[in-house]
This record gives C-alpha cells, sequence and structure tokens, in this order.
C-alpha cells in the first residue's frame, strides 16, 4: 500500500536515475526504484529486530531468573558457562552461527538472539538479586508460596521495567547487528532488500556519481536507531522509581 513499485521491479530505462516525481528516491543500477526498496526493507528491520529482541528477552529472562533465584553452585555454574558464552566475539561467533544454520529471518533472529541473551540475562541477574533481600520476598517464602509463585508473583512483576527498558534499547543495537550482517553478506539472500545489503552492493559502487544509493539506507537505519534509543530512554523515564520519584 506504501510502495509505489516492488521491491525487484526491474526497468531498465531508468537506470541510476536521480529523485523525481515518479522515483522519490531515485533507483538503483538495475532501475529498481529506492523508495519501495527503503520500504520493503523497513519489514526487515521490523520482523528480525523485535523477534530477535523478544526471543533474547525470554530467554534471557529465564536464564537470569532462575540463576539469581537458585543461587549458590547453581548460580554459579551458570554464571561461569555465560562468562565462556561472553568471551567469544560477538561479530565472529555470530558469522559462524549463521554460516551452520543459514540465512533467512528466522535463521537471523536465532542467532541475534543467541548473541543478546548473555549480557541481557547478566543485567536481570542482578535485579532477581536486588529482589531477594526485600522483606515482601521473605514474607512469601515464610507463608510457603512455591517457587513458581514466587517467581511470577514476586520477581517477574519487579524486574519488569528493567526488562522492558533493556529490550528498547538493544532494538537499536540489533538493527545495526542486522545491517552489519547484510553489509557483509550474510543477511536475507537477493533480491528482497535489506538496508545494510543496499549499502553494500550498489551503494559502494555508485556513491561517488549517485550518492541517493547509499544515503537512503544509511540514512534509515541512523535514524531506526536513534528512533529505538530515544524510546528507550523515554521507557527508562517513565518505568524507573527512582528517575519519577527525583521529577
Amino acid at each position: 500500500m506504501i510502495a509505489p513499485y516492488g521491491y525487484d521491479e526491474q526497468n531498465y530505462s531508468a537506470l541510476l536515475e536521480s529523485p523525481s516525481w515518479s522515483h522519490l528516491f531515485g533507483t538503483d543500477d538495475l532501475g529498481r526504484d529506492m523508495f519501495s526498496r527503503i520500504v520493503y526493507g523497513a519489514q526487515v528491520t521490523v520482523i528480525i529486530g523485535f523477534g530477535a529482541v523478544t526471543l533474547a528477552t525470554v530467554l534471557a529472562t529465564l536464564l537470569g531468573a532462575f540463576s539469581a533465584y537458585y543461587g549458590g553452585a547453581v548460580d554459579t555454574t551458570v554464571q561461569r558457562l555465560v562468562e565462556v558464552w561472553q568471551s567469544f566475539p560477538p561479530l565472529i561467533l555470530l558469522m559462524s552461527i549463521i554460516v551452520i544454520i543459514g540465512r533467512g529471518e528466522l535463521q537471523l533472529i536465532l542467532a541475534i538472539a543467541f548473541i543478546f541473551t548473555a549480557t541481557t540475562s547478566r543485567v536481570i541477574r542482578s535485579a532477581v538479586l536486588a529482589i531477594k533481600n526485600n522483606v515482601y520476598f521473605e514474607a512469601g517464602r515464610i507463608l510457603g508460596a512455591t517457587d513458581v509463585r514466587m517467581i511470577v508473583r514476586y520477581v517477574l512483576p519487579n524486574v519488569a521495567p528493567t526488562i522492558i527498558v533493556l529490550a528498547t534499547v538493544q532494538l537499536g543495537a540489533i538493527v545495526l547487528v542486522e545491517a552489519s550482517l547484510s553489509f557483509l553478506g550474510l543477511g536475507l539472500p537477493p533480491p528482497f532488500p535489506s538496508w545494510g545489503q543496499m549499502l553494500s552492493g550498489a551503494g559502494r559502487r555508485y556513491f561517488v556519481e549517485n550518492p541517493w544509493i547509499a544515503v537512503w539506507p544509511g540514512l534509515f537505519i541512523s535514524l531506526a536507531v536513534f528512533g529505538f534509543n530515544m524510546l528507550g530512554d523515554a521507557l527508562r523515564d517513565v518505568l524507573d522509581p527512582r528517575l519519577r520519584s527525583g521529577q
């Protein structure tokens, strides 16, 4: 409904055309409408971004809450595994996973979520450890609440603001990661467009003579990252009780 052309619709009579009323953002080296490809590329950002951050947040919450709640040897074992997990260079590990499991939306979501789970779980673990020292947590245990009820009733509601803010802030980072993978040729296979892929191909070859080919995808990557970061800051201001009390 938004894109005036298909993302792979080629017009060989309008190769590398400058921005005009018929092609608002110009065309690329195959005569494809840049505006339409930017719009379709936004689908990649939304699907992979929200899919990866949702999966990473769920896994990190389970891992961090489990580790902090049971503590002791369980916490020590889990944290040593997480430290080994984090010791691998993220980009190298991510590229290795993509090479093994293949390229596609689901594969990218799984790979990116795997990378972000470890760091997020450490933050959630710290938040759960702080909750364990509160009086209401001890009262729930004294009243005989089961582990499941303690986690669902006392732990998750109190760490929910932290989880929401973390997930929102990570959206910007995931956009950059997806764009980086696409730039390196490990994103979605062509002809389906992604902003990083648009920067890597014609964007590099024709940037000097036709700068709009690289300017538009680069601009929208920047705007998406900036927008998600601003959203994360706004949610932190709203959800963090310490910040609310200071206003």
